[in-house]
């Protein structure tokens, strides 16, 4: 590349300095001023100057993405993650128009090496980062390689209703849905005569749209609570006894504040919903009564306890007494996220961040940020790694710090369920091995916990993966259950359960084989039955037309698929119509490529004939299909496919 004079990009970066930049002026307006002052053609520019601005891009889009993909953030559809990926697809986009595209991670690798000597945590990751980066650009290029097909298609359609325009929702579409970036679709669609009009504040737009937070849907309870958070603000903060203790079972309180079914105490062991960690259930005792506590919430400082049956009076003393069995369970699988979580990011890489979590009583689930589905090797060894912790009986400490020193102490990956509001705020502390900000209870020792068993895992959205998992007593009875149904499956072969795998892999490979033979065995049908069609072939307006209804027992939808295509390549000015008969009608209309030069459409007699049958049709021009629930039609439909044909050539 050729460079321009030095002395033009000093004049145009002096004069640059010197426009105002505003909402209501266009780059291209601004360009047009800066050519202006120094006496220069706006397009001649534009061509020496250009490269230089790319080239000033990547260097800082890709010390961007370094410094982003170092902290975690993984490619994605959703907030930071998008614009991690929208960073990548610009950078490829800009390299690729400096015919250098193959340089992105050399140029990665400089910044890392340039940015490590004040940020040495860049060159232990520098491993991690060009995975992450290698991932998305392969991505990246199969959408690239999918795209041209699709834009041609889009211009097509869009052609057809008398216009070439692809309107910006339909931009933002292939760019969400797709990643075709707009100057990609643009150079395809120059590749079709047509031009695309990019609006400049394209990249903004969609970022803006991307960046929004998901809306938490409202409860009724939730609203609830909200309508009366007036009521309870005048009162003090609950003494809150299951951080003094998380193994207090029982306790003694005053009633401060009934309304309704709604009741604050001055102090609780019950914890309120939060973090992740469902509300503690149990009952409140007073007066020789008792009334079931099915909910905790807590708004501000006050928790407020949702009864079931008889309400206590203000000034009331109660007792409370905690579902015991229900809270050992979820300080279980609480403690249990938490090991989960940090074996995760030491089998998977410093990359993985939790994405959300949900503690459960007999399941949980952790979400973490990861740019690939789970091997089962990978989930293997999360799991033994996480069950060894169990196994060595770490500690598990719980303290409060002032914000500024829990974070130089442990660094912000203490803020894994997001940043907890505070100046001061709660720990959790798994002996070398994890340490969260955290308001949840959890279990003294790891031991407790007894198993670790993850059941399985989903890719929820792009760029994060669920595990789903089983602690303690339902871990056990989770295996149990997998045990049993390889036992189920054993009786069934009626083999020894070690020798399941090997039997099932031979009857799927038998089963595989009947599958091909019975493809072939089809293939020769079809030949057959085709070459019988042709010989009733009736001739309308010079094209070879076979229409037939077939019994379900006699041939099915596949079948006549197959037999329709032989047909049309025996014969290529031949039509094929067949209807086949079950509980509904099925239609296949087949148009060889002599028939079509004449003008005969499959889509339009799939149509037609499907309404005769109560419904419909569509296709491409020279296969379509349709149907309809009335069979009796199937008469009526042939005849209207004949018409449709005869139309066609006439016309």
């Amino acid at each position: 590349m050729e460079l321009p004079d030095g002395r033009l990009l000093a004049e145009v970066s002096r004069v640059s300095g010197l426009i105002s930049i505003s909402k209501t002026s266009s780059r291209a307006e601004n360009w047009r001023r800066v050519a202006s002052r120094i006496g220069a053609d706006p397009q001649e520019l534009s061509e020496l100057i250009d490269p230089i601005v790319n080239i000033y891009a990547v260097a800082d889009h890709t010390k961007c993405l370094t410094f982003l993909l170092a902290e975690g953030v993984v490619p994605s559809n959703v907030r930071e993650g998008y614009l991690t990926r929208l960073l990548i697809r610009r950078t490829c986009r800009l390299l690729r128009n400096l015919s250098i595209e193959d340089r992105l991670f050399d140029i990665v690798e400089m910044q890392i090496s340039l940015w490590s000597r004040d940020f040495p945590h860049l060159k232990e990751l520098q491993d991690e980062i060009l995975e992450l980066l290698s991932i998305e650009k392969e991505k990246y290029e199969q959408t690239l390689s999918r795209g041209h097909n699709l834009v041609k298609r889009i211009i097509q359609e869009r052609r057809s209703r008398g216009t070439a325009e692809i309107p910006l929702e339909e931009l933002v579409e292939l760019y969400d849905s797709h990643g075709l970036t707009p100057e990609v679709v643009s150079e395809m669609a120059e590749a079709e005569g047509v031009e695309i009009h990019i609006p400049e504040n394209f990249y903004s737009y969609v970022a803006e749209k991307h960046m929004a937070a998901p809306e938490g849907e409202r409860t009724p309870l939730t609203e609830g609570i909200e309508d009366v958070k007036e009521e309870f603000s005048d009162l003090p903060e609950t003494e809150r006894l299951y951080y003094k203790d998380a193994y207090i079972k029982e306790f003694k309180a005053k009633v401060l504040r009934v309304s309704g079914k709604r009741v604050v105490l001055d102090r609780t062991a019950f914890y309120p919903e939060g973090g992740g960690q469902p509300a503690d259930q149990g009952y409140l005792e007073f007066n020789g009564k008792q009334s079931r506590v099915t909910d905790v919430q807590k708004v501000g400082g006050v928790i407020i306890h949702f009864l079931e049956g008889s309400v206590p009076k203000e000034g009331d003393e109660v007792t409370g007494r905690i579902d015991w069995e229900r809270r050992i369970s979820l300080m279980r699988n609480h403690t249990a996220t938490h090991i989960v979580m940090g074996a995760a990011r030491r089998i998977l890489g410093e990359h993985v961040w939790q994405a959300g979590a949900q503690k459960g009583i007999d399941r949980s689930r952790l979400d973490i940020s990861h740019p690939k589905r789970l091997s089962f090797q990978e989930i293997k060894e999360i799991e033994n790694l996480a069950n060894r912790v169990v196994m060595e009986n770490r500690s598990v400490e719980t303290f409060w710090l002032p914000r500024e020193e829990a974070e130089r102490n442990y660094g912000f990956r203490i803020y894994q369920g997001g940043v907890v509001p505070g100046r001061e705020i709660r720990i959790v502390k798994v002996e070398d091995w994890d340490v969260e900000a955290c308001g949840g209870t959890h279990c003294r020792l790891t031991g407790e916990i007894g198993l670790i068993k993850i059941i399985r895992t989903e890719r929820i959205q792009d760029g994060v993966e669920r595990l789903i998992f089983s602690v303690g007593e339902s871990a056990v009875k989770a295996i149990q259950e997998t045990e049993g149904r390889i036992l189920r499956i054993a009786e069934i072969l009626e083999v020894q359960p070690e020798k399941v795998e090997r039997t099932v892999n031979n009857v799927v490979s038998e089963w595989r084989e009947l599958r091909r033979e019975r493809e072939r065995l089809a293939d020769r049908l079809a030949v057959y039955l085709a070459e019988n069609y042709l010989s009733d072939a009736e001739d309308v307006a010079g094209v070879k037309v076979i229409s037939k209804i077939v019994n379900a027992e006699e041939a099915d939808v596949d079948l006549l698929i197959k037999v329709s295509a032989e047909i049309i390549k025996q014969e290529r000015k031949a039509v094929s119509v067949l209807i086949c008969i079950d509980k509904n009608a099925r239609l296949v209309v087949n148009v060889g490529e002599e028939a079509l030069k004449l003008g005969v459409d499959a889509r339009e007699i799939a149509r037609e004939a499907g309404s005769k049958l109560g419904g419909g049709g569509s296709g491409k021009p020279n296969f379509a299909q349709g149907g309809g629930t009335r069979i009796e039609g199937a008469g009526e439909a042939l005849k209207k496919a004949k018409d449709v044909i005869l139309r066609s050539v006439k016309e």
